[in-house]
Parts: C-alpha cells; sequence; structure tokens
C-alpha cells in the first residue's frame, strides 16, 4: 500500500499512514502509444469578445480566446494566425484587453472555490502577472485600461491596478439600488470617457449607470434609467462625439446620453417586437458612411447574442437603421440545440471603413465599406472559422495516385453545423471550408438577404445549407487539382434517370470529383471537388427513395456506390454522372420468367439437394435493412456490403449478382465496416458491443475482439493493419494488435469520441469529441519507441488528457523521437513480459536466436576472403602538393633528416628465460571449456560461449582444435553437438558447425578411431532428427492441401 506524508504548518513531521481504497489517487500518465499533439480548428470558440490593437500604421492584430489560451491573427496577411500564448492559463479566460504590444488575460472565478488572476501575455509568452486581491473568489468579466489605471469588473466589484507596475490599487464595491437588496449587482459592462480624468461609468443590473472616480474610490453620480423595467444595462460605448455615450439594456433599447447635462439625445429601438439584447456597440471613426451617398459621419453598429445580425445606424436627424448586415455569423440553433450562434462583438476599427465582427459559431470575420458605389452594408472581405458545432466525421485523405509528399498531411471533417472542412496539418491557413456554392447570393434571390429592415426576421442561410452529413468517402485518383475544369453547370444536379452523357457542358473537364458525402435525412448523396474546394455536380438518388445511409467510391475513383435504408446499392458514374449498376442487378423480362419457372419447379420438388455452397440467381439478395457499409476490393472485382440485417454479401462488380454471404442473423447485427487493402481484412462493428475481423479471400471469420462497454462510436485500421482504434460511448479509446487479439492500450477521456481517423503516413491519430468543435491531433509513439502487445486489463486504464489549443505538453514527431524512455513504467517494458523459454518442449526442434547472416557467413567464410582478397599491393599516397596547408599536428620533415641517414645498429635477441620455456601454456577459453565440458558432460556453457562468436572468431577457434589434447578435443567437439542435437535446439547452427567442422578436420578422422565412433553416432542422430521432421512436414503439408481443396 502507498504512504502519504503528512506536513502541518507548525510542529514536526507526522508518522506515515496507509491510505485506504477510497483515498488512493487515481494515477494519471499518458499513453504507451499515443502522446497528445495539438488541437485543430479553435479560433473564437468562446462567449470571450476579441480585442484589437493598431500595429503601427499597416496593421491590425486581432486577438480571439480559445478557451485557456489566447490567438492573435494578423489583418494585413488575411487573419493570419501570428501568435499562440504559452502557457495555458489554469482556468478558462473570462477577459482580454490589448495593451500596446501587451495583451492581459483574466481567467478563474468561474467556480465557488476556484482560483483566479490576469496575466500579461507579450508576443505569445507570458511575461507579468498582476497581483491577486485577498478575498477575490469572482471571475472578471470585462477588463479595461486607460492612463494609469487597469480595471476589471466582476458582478459586485471593481478591481483596480496600477498599470505600470501591475499592483493592486483598490477595490471598489457597488452601492445598494434602489430597487433594494437584489439588485446591487454590477452588470459586467463599463467604460471610460476620454474627457473625463480618473473616471469610469459602470453599468448595473437594475438598468442605471454609476460613475465612480478610480483616484478616490467614490461614487459621483448615478444616471438612472428612463422607467423601469428596462433591464440591465447590457453595453456601453462612448461615442466620438464629447460627452455623449451610448447606453444599451436587456429590453433592446439604446439610448445616446449626454453625460455632462444627463440627457437622452438619441433613442432607439423604444419598442421593438422582440426583445434582442444589444452586448455590443461601435462607431466608425474615419467619418464616412452616413446620409444617402455615404460622405457624413455618425455610423453606429450594434449587435448581440440572440441574432446573427449586425445592424447598421444613421444617427443623424434623430436615428434611423441604414442597413442589416444579415446572418453575419450563425444564429443560434433554436431546433437542434447543438450549434452555436450570436454575435459576440463588432467593433469598427479606427480610422478604417473595416468592421470587425466574432460570433460564437467559432468564426472570425471581417467586412469592409464599398464607396464606390456606395453601399450602406458590407461585403466579406476575410473569414477565419472552424465548425460550429461538434464534428460527426473524420477521414484523412488517401494516397494520390502522384505519390505526392502531401499524403497524411490533409484531414476531412464534417460537423453538425452542415459544413464540410478540409484541415491542413502543416499550415493553418491552408485551411478551408469546401464551398457549398455562393449561398448569399442564393438568400438574396430568395429575399433573405434584400434591402428589407425587418429586425424581427429569423430566416438562416444554414437553412440554405445541405443536411448533416454522416458518411464520408474520397479517393483522389481522378482528381484534377486546383487548376482542374469542372466542366461547369450547375451544382448537385440530380440525374440519375438521365441516360446518355450528362454533362452539357461544352467546356471538357480535366477530372471529376473525388469525394462522396452521405446526409442525415436525405435521398441524396451529393459529390464535392476536393482540388477546387467546391460542390461538385451529381446529387444521386437511392434506388428506393430512402435515405442514404452509407458511400464508396471504387479505388481507380471512377464509380460512387450508395447504399439507402431500405437495403438498395446504386453505382454511378462520377465523370458523366449516369447510373450504372443496381445490387442486386434487376431481372429483365424473360429472366424474370424463367425465375419463376424455376421456383415452381423448386416448389413441386419433393425435396432439394443441394450440393456445394449455394448459387444466387439474378434479382437475389438484397438487404431487408440499413445498408450500414459498401467497400470495393483493390481489383475492382467485388463489392462487399454489410447490413443491419446481419448479412455480408459479396457482390460481382460488374453483372450485380450475389456471389457470397455471411449470415450472423440473428446473434447480431453490423453497424459500420471498415477495409485494409493491403491485407484484404474488413472489419466490422457489431451491435453486442464487438469488432469482428473477416478475411475477403477467405470470407472466414479470423478475429473476434472484446471489452468496449458503450456502442461503438467509431473505429479505424492502422496504416499497416496491424492495429484496430475504436472509440466508445464510455468515453475510453481502445487499440487492439490484430496478430495476437491482446488489447493492448487503452485511454480514458473526459469526452466521448464520436470520430476518428489514423494517417496514411501513421504519424498522426485524429479524434473528435462530443462536448468541443475542435479536432484533437495524437502523435504515435510507435514510429520511434517499442510497445509491447502485453494484454491489458480494464484496471489499467488510465485517464489521458486531450491535446490542448496551445500545443503546450504536446509532442510533435521530433519530441517522441528524441524522448527518453528510461523513466516510464517498468510494467510497460519488455521486462515485465513472461521471461522467454529456451525451448517450449523438447518434442519440439528449436532453431538459434542467432542471426541469420552469422551462420550463413561462417559456411562462407572462405569464399567471402577469397572475394575480398585485394588484387594489387597497397601504394604508397601521393605527395600533397607544396602549397596545401599541412595536417594539425603533423611536423614537416626537416632537411637533416631526410639528407642524412642515421646509422642502424643490430642488436642480437636476448635467450629465452629458463622459467618460461618450461612453463606450460595457458589455454584458450574455448579449450578451457571444452575441458570442463569433457569431465562433467555439461556442454551448454561451452555451447552457449561458441554461439556468441562472430564468425570469423568460430571458423579460428574450430581451426585450432588440438586432437593430441587429452581428452582430444576433436571428440569432445562432436560429442557436444550430439548432445544438442540431442537436445533438438539450435538445429540450424549446430548444422552449420558440423559442416564447417568436416571441412577443417575431414583428413583426420580415418586415422582417429574415436572421432570415427563419435561421428557415427552423430550420423545416426542426424538421420533419425531428419527424417522425423520430413514425416512432419509432410503430414503438415497434407492437412493444409485436405482443407484447401474444394471436396
Amino acid at each position: 500500500m502507498p504512504s502519504a506524508l503528512i506536513v502541518r504548518e507548525e510542529g514536526p513531521v507526522l508518522k506515515r499512514r496507509k491510505l485506504s481504497a477510497a483515498e488512493k489517487p487515481v494515477p494519471s500518465r499518458p499513453s504507451r502509444i499515443f502522446a497528445p499533439y495539438r488541437t485543430l480548428g479553435l479560433v473564437s470558440s468562446t462567449d470571450v469578445p476579441f480585442t484589437s490593437i493598431p500595429l503601427g500604421k499597416t496593421t491590425f492584430q486581432i486577438t480571439t480566446s480559445v478557451g485557456r489560451c489566447l490567438h492573435t491573427y494578423d489583418l494585413r496577411r488575411g487573419l493570419n494566425l501570428t501568435f499562440i500564448t504559452r502557457p495555458e492559463t489554469p482556468e478558462d479566460i473570462t477577459a482580454t484587453f490589448a495593451w500596446k504590444d501587451r495583451v492581459f488575460a483574466a481567467w478563474g472565478g468561474t467556480l465557488a472555490e476556484g482560483e483566479s488572476g490576469v496575466w500579461v501575455f507579450k508576443r505569445g509568452k507570458r511575461i507579468a502577472e498582476l497581483e491577486r486581491p485577498a478575498g477575490m473568489n469572482e471571475s472578471i468579466s470585462q477588463l479595461l485600461i486607460f492612463g494609469s489605471w487597469i480595471v476589471g469588473c466582476c458582478s459586485t466589484r471593481l478591481e483596480v491596478w496600477k498599470s505600470g507596475t501591475y499592483e493592486h490599487y483598490t477595490t471598489i464595491k457597488s452601492s445598494r439600488s434602489r430597487a433594494g437588496r437584489g439588485s446591487e449587482t454590477l452588470s459586467g459592462v463599463f467604460c471610460n470617457m476620454p474627457t473625463l480624468l480618473n473616471k469610469i461609468l459602470v453599468g448595473k443590473q437594475d438598468g442605471s449607470v454609476e460613475i465612480w472616480n478610480l483616484s478616490t474610490g467614490n461614487l459621483i453620480y448615478t444616471i438612472t434609467p428612463p422607467k423601469l423595467h428596462t433591464g440591465a444595462v447590457t453595453a456601453l460605448q462612448p461615442t466620438p462625439a464629447l460627452n455623449l455615450v451610448a447606453i444599451a439594456r436587456a429590453n433592446g433599447s439604446v439610448v445616446i446620453h449626454d453625460i455632462r447635462v444627463d440627457k437622452e439625445i438619441i433613442v432607439l429601438n423604444q419598442s421593438p417586437s422582440i426583445a434582442t439584447a444589444v452586448t455590443s456597440i461601435s462607431f466608425r471613426t474615419d467619418d464616412r458612411g452616413a446620409g444617402e451617398d455615404g460622405r457624413k459621419p455618425g455610423v453606429m453598429a450594434t449587435a448581440g447574442p440572440n441574432d446573427g445580425d449586425v445592424t447598421l445606424w444613421d444617427l443623424n436627424e434623430g436615428g434611423r437603421v441604414m442597413g442589416i448586415l444579415r446572418n453575419a455569423h450563425n444564429p443560434p440553433s433554436t431546433i437542434r440545440g447543438e450549434v452555436s450562434g450570436g454575435i459576440s462583438r463588432a467593433e469598427f476599427l479606427p480610422g478604417q471603413p473595416l468592421l470587425v465582427t466574432s460570433g460564437r459559431d467559432n468564426a472570425l470575420k471581417s467586412w469592409i465599406f464599398d464607396e464606390t458605389p456606395f453601399s450602406p452594408v458590407p461585403r466579406i472581405l476575410h473569414s477565419r472559422c472552424g465548425h460550429a458545432a461538434p464534428v460527426t466525421s473524420l477521414e484523412f485523405l488517401p494516397t494520390d495516385t502522384d505519390g505526392s509528399d502531401a499524403v497524411g498531411k490533409w484531414l476531412l471533417s464534417a460537423g453538425r453545423d452542415q459544413s464540410l472542412w478540409g484541415w491542413s496539418l502543416r499550415r493553418d491557413g491552408q485551411s478551408t471550408e469546401i464551398s457549398q456554392g455562393n449561398i448569399r447570393r442564393t438568400a438574396k434571390k430568395l429575399g433573405m438577404l434584400g434591402k428589407g429592415l425587418d429586425l424581427d426576421s429569423r430566416a438562416s442561410l444554414e437553412d440554405l445549407k445541405t443536411p448533416e452529413i454522416t458518411c464520408i468517402a474520397c479517393s483522389l485518383n481522378r482528381d484534377g487539382g486546383m487548376g482542374a475544369s469542372t466542366g461547369g453547370g450547375p451544382i448537385w444536379a440530380n440525374v440519375a434517370n438521365k441516360k446518355g452523357n450528362a454533362n452539357t457542358s461544352d467546356e471538357p473537364a480535366t477530372g471529376w470529383e473525388s469525394i462522396v458525402t452521405g446526409h442525415k435525412g436525405d435521398k441524396f448523396a451529393r459529390t464535392w471537388f476536393w482540388g477546387r474546394k467546391k460542390a461538385g455536380r451529381w446529387a444521386f438518388e437511392t434506388g428506393d427513395g430512402t435515405t442514404v445511409k452509407s458511400v464508396a467510391i471504387t479505388p481507380c475513383g471512377t464509380f460512387a456506390l450508395v447504399g439507402s435504408a431500405g437495403g438498395s446499392i446504386d453505382m454511378f458514374n462520377l465523370q458523366s454522372g449516369i447510373h450504372r449498376q443496381k445490387f442486386p442487378s434487376p431481372l429483365t423480362p424473360a429472366q424474370a420468367r424463367k425465375h419463376k419457372i424455376r421456383q415452381a419447379e423448386l416448389k413441386i420438388a419433393d425435396e432439394i439437394i443441394i450440393a456445394g455452397p449455394r448459387k444466387f440467381n439474378p434479382g437475389e439478395g438484397k438487404h431487408t435493412k440499413d445498408v450500414t457499409g459498401i467497400l470495393v476490393d483493390s481489383l475492382n472485382r467485388t463489392v462487399i456490403s454489410c447490413s443491419l440485417d446481419g448479412k455480408i454479401k459479396f457482390w460481382d462488380f460488374l453483372t450485380g449478382i450475389l456471389r457470397h454471404e455471411i449470415d450472423w442473423h440473428p446473434m447480431t447485427a453490423i453497424t459500420a465496416v471498415q477495409y485494409h487493402r493491403s491485407s484484404d481484412l474488413i472489419a466490422l462493428t457489431c451491435d453486442d458491443l464487438s469488432i469482428r475481423v473477416v478475411d475477403i479471400e477467405t470470407r472466414k471469420l479470423v478475429r473476434e475482439l472484446w471489452g468496449c462497454v458503450g456502442q461503438i462510436s467509431d473505429f479505424c485500421f492502422s496504416p499497416d493493419g496491424r492495429w484496430i482504434v475504436a472509440a466508445s460511448m464510455d468515453a475510453v479509446i481502445r487499440v487492439w494488435d490484430l496478430p495476437t487479439g491482446h488489447l493492448i492500450n487503452a485511454m480514458r477521456l473526459e469526452g466521448t469520441c464520436t470520430a476518428l481517423a489514423f494517417s496514411p503516413t501513421g504519424e498522426f491519430l485524429a479524434t473528435a469529441h462530443a462536448d468541443s468543435v475542435g479536432i484533437a491531433i495524437w502523435t504515435n509513439r510507435t514510429l520511434f519507441t517499442h510497445v509491447p502487445t502485453r494484454h491489458i486489463t480494464d484496471g489499467d486504464v488510465l485517464p489521458s488528457s486531450l491535446p490542448t489549443a496551445s500545443g503546450e505538453g504536446g509532442q510533435g514527431l521530433l519530441t517522441a523521437a528524441f524522448e527518453d524512455n528510461s523513466s516510464s513504467d517498468p510494467d510497460d517494458s519488455d521486462a515485465a513480459l513472461p521471461a522467454q523459454t529456451e525451448q517450449l518442449t523438447a518434442a519440439l526442434t528449436t532453431l538459434s536466436l542467432v542471426p541469420r547472416s552469422r551462420w550463413q557467413t561462417l559456411l562462407h567464410l572462405d569464399t567471402i576472403a577469397l572475394r575480398n582478397k585485394p588484387t594489387a599491393p597497397p601504394t604508397a599516397p601521393q605527395k600533397a602538393p607544396f602549397f596545401l596547408p599541412a595536417l594539425e599536428g603533423a611536423k614537416p620533415p626537416s632537411s637533416s633528416s631526410s639528407s642524412t641517414t642515421l646509422p642502424t645498429t643490430t642488436t642480437s635477441p636476448l635467450p629465452p628465460s629458463r622459467i618460461l620455456a618450461h612453463r606450460p601454456p595457458t589455454p584458450s577459453p574455448t579449450s578451457a571449456l571444452l575441458l570442463a565440458a569433457a569431465r562433467s558432460a555439461d556442454y551448454s556453457p561451452f555451447l552457449a560461449h561458441l554461439a556468441t562468436l562472430p564468425p570469423a572468431a568460430a571458423d579460428v577457434e574450430i581451426r585450432s582444435l588440438d586432437p593430441r589434447a587429452a581428452p582430444s578435443e576433436l571428440v569432445t567437439f562432436v560429442h557436444a553437438l550430439t548432445a544438442r542435437l540431442l537436445q533438438r535446439r539450435d538445429y540450424e547452427l549446430v548444422q552449420a558447425w558440423m559442416a564447417v567442422f568436416l571441412r577443417v578436420h575431414g583428413l583426420v578422422v580415418p586415422g582417429d578411431a574415436a572421432l570415427r565412433e563419435a561421428l557415427g553416432r552423430w550420423r545416426v542422430e542426424a538421420e533419425g532428427e531428419g527424417r522425423r521432421l520430413g514425416a512432419l512436414g509432410g503430414y503438415c503439408a497434407g492437412v493444409v492441401g485436405w482443407v484447401r481443396s474444394g471436396r
């Protein structure tokens, strides 16, 4: 049992005590196989508004919050990602503010006992932290920096710091409102006025606005609401005009108030039909945009979280709505309840005709106002987006025919927000949403984006998108790339019933669609161009008019197959869009008559004797329930389908006739299928929470994998076909090793994994989760480290943390390659595996673990030496030219030594020592081991020593055997090999040693009777072992032949 050390602030250290099972902390360690890398697809995924700052006179930097880190984008570079802050904050970020070259981020305080603070970042790095006030347990909803003050607004008080030293200055608590005790909290918004020194305006829940002096901490004045029940103050923004401030309240009204005389100047939207709170107000400061020609100042933009529209106001002559930017961001979903929407902030950039908006739909956009011709509503300039709802499908792009190095670097994803995205793992700026056509133009034609100013319109651009994507199939073999001609024509034309060439465009197509998708509740499967990142030409309708349940593309990229909820399977040509085949193929009138006669004959017969496998007739074998998976083999010969009816069907690709069927009904129903082309294995998930693996060549079940507790949401093969990775509803990702059938790894995550995909190169695993709009990327550590295939149990499943948005703590490929694994868990190493035995049983002939090249080199050592013999004697190296520098440390020859030859003196050798002459020679290690083996009859140490020698050293030892030794080393050597042969161990190594022995000492054998007797015994044992192995091999060959035969 582990022990815990308890330390008190005062007094000695207490004695260690044992922890009970309930007190034992849950260990947390990373997965043995997958290491967290980073998270893709997060732009503005929280409710925290963005903050912007001018960068000189050329560009602006815009910073958004994505949870516990900040992303900074450069406007001039098209909203390219510039900085990601590190380290991550301990809790989620609640407010941000950019000031000079720094970004301030307030975090925490959302939990009752959670921590909170304000960190300062510069160029993505944390450089300081504001002093934490005593007793601060509230979250900061807004930050503001002006002059020498840093102000943070909480729900009941204001925290004030000095901007020069980051020291806490004072805490200002809200005063009690006239409405009573329940209305004394702040609304979380405040602002400062440029003309008021050290003064701020603070909004309250009762609709009033208080003016505070930060230097003295005194309340100066309170601006009361014009009437009761106006709601809380939702936005405060000073106007370009002096002493005027815009105040928005929860009832949707916006007031331009003169704080100097406490008077309302302009009242906008006094009694809206639907109360839509305004949470963001901004004023255009380039003195353009108002009036009939757009040459007057006075433009204000308002937006809120209840819709995705930005309302533009002309404040001249009492104020009027001059335009509405409809659906700038997704509105909140009221039907599905899953798609985030609304606008968190809309801001005019200082001195520019540019509007920047961020929404809760995970999008950041910039808009530009055209002056010629004048338009009161801006058009889109830049956009940086991601999924607005959790991702439901993932798939890495497959290998294309040209073998480019982009393999495994592009990822397709589909989400509940009805969008299809392509993500680049190399550069975030290349990620893009695949276009579904000009939706805004279509909406304008339908009147959704017209000049009408009805603020109660709830029409959404999402209604013009395709339904939610449920399945994806892709093949790049016929994709024309970015510059391909698509042939023109409308998108998603239904051509299922057309005859002949459906492509009526005069422009020839240089490539056709490479992506096919199925959609929720839709009977059409749609095509997409990957190279052009746009919607395709065809919408393929299912043969029975039911919903599309599965799609597939042939390996050649020419045909698309669509499976329906009614059990039909249809094949279409992607180039022409024409329907080509049905599975099963329909019967002609003649075939129908024949089939009817045949059925009548079978009905009359009393007994039907069927020999061999069942033969299906044309038109037979249709699935009776949803077709949950379709695939085509590598040679376009067989179409394999599975269904909820529990059947796996093998169809002829050309004729559409059913050739074979595997029936698992009523044992289980099949919910999905995955295919690994290199090994011809298919894996099928079933509703009994198992994964079954079938060999499509033999059409036999080869593996059953169990262990999932909840429904299997998604699964895939590893690129080498060795693993199956599956995610289930119990928030665990499991990895099985197919050769052994062991569960070798499992990760318990915080949220349920809804989709996963393995890159074709094996570098990355991508996962999507039910509570996040991002895509988590994991690094495959087995590319650089060994992972044992030891079976693990449910007790070995430990919690793992997801990759972070900043990549902090993540492991890239280079980091994983140079990681020190010495501190890893000893249970995961090979030492934890059972000890390997030299021989499973004495009845088996066992080969040695010596590399094959070693004993083969020993057999052909003479040939290798002859081949490596030099053909010419070595020659002296040529002298270097005099102008080349001498080698470091070399001494130049002296002239005296070259011209004068020193006399050589000859010395006579010393006589040998009489003591050394009478001492016996020291035996070699091999001779000593042979002598010990002859005395003890234990030859294992000698043979183990001989097996460790390299080929040249082993050859020398065999040649050095002394027949004159007592006992004879030759006889002892043969006895050692015979003993090992009787043990049936190291069979190939013993044969190699004996071959070298006979080649070297063959001439000694006729004259040595003991050696001849030892070799005779060796011969008898070798021939007997050879006959035994031959008999076993023949028996195995006969069994295999009988199994493979059709009889």
